[in-house]
């Protein structure tokens, strides 16, 4: 059995950026450089047969390529018990479009739709009984955090196996998108001399 998910990778200049906002808070388990990420699908545990379908009709997936940009930070979990600190996404509608086309893909694949709503983010820390003022005041010292945009030209299947020392992913397949999309000019425009 393989345990898979389907996301984009993040340059290492941005990961390592991301890395360097660890602290602060006593008791979390910050997420490694190597392992951050912007999950599009999880799909868990799998054997070679689905495996297999699965690759395939990610084969399947069109869409356009974007820019992506990583905006502000929150929390999954009630305040008092926050489990998760995580960097959140600016508005993209070809991000939301892209999710959704892999989660059409994955389901006539054969695999059960996904019953949690999208939420594009990128997990900081895993939390277990932290400070609620600890994590508020993460929360308040990188309220303003803005990345440059990214470029996003494909995405990735991954596998990972879970080690005692943590998480350990592997890009199992990568899947390039179609060039970004560029407003057309209509046909007076595009004749004009400067």
């Amino acid at each position: 059995m393989t345990r898979l998910f389907v996301a984009i990778a993040l340059p290492e200049a941005v990961r390592e950026r991301l890395a360097r906002m660890a602290g602060g808070i006593p008791g979390a388990r910050w997420i490694g450089v190597h392992q951050m990420h912007l999950t599009l699908r999880f799909i868990g545990e799998v054997d070679g047969a689905v495996f297999d379908d699965v690759r395939s009709a990610l084969e399947l997936v069109q869409a356009p390529g974007f820019d992506l940009v990583l905006d502000g930070v929150d929390h999954f979990g009630r305040r008092r018990r926050a489990r998760t600190i995580w960097v959140g996404v600016a508005a993209n509608p070809a991000l939301g479009h892209l999710a959704r086309k892999v989660e059409a893909a994955l389901v006539h694949a054969g695999l059960a739709p996904e019953s949690r709503r999208f939420t594009p983010h990128v997990t900081l820390a895993r939390l277990r009984q932290t400070s609620a003022e600890r994590v508020a005041a993460f929360l308040g010292t990188h309220a303003l955090f803005r990345e440059e945009p990214i470029p996003v030209s494909g995405f990735q299947l991954f596998s990972s196996q879970l080690l005692h020392t943590g998480a350990f992913y592997r890009v199992e397949e990568e899947y390039a998108l179609a060039p970004p999309q560029t407003p057309s000019l209509s046909s007076t425009e595009s004749t004009r001399i400067p």
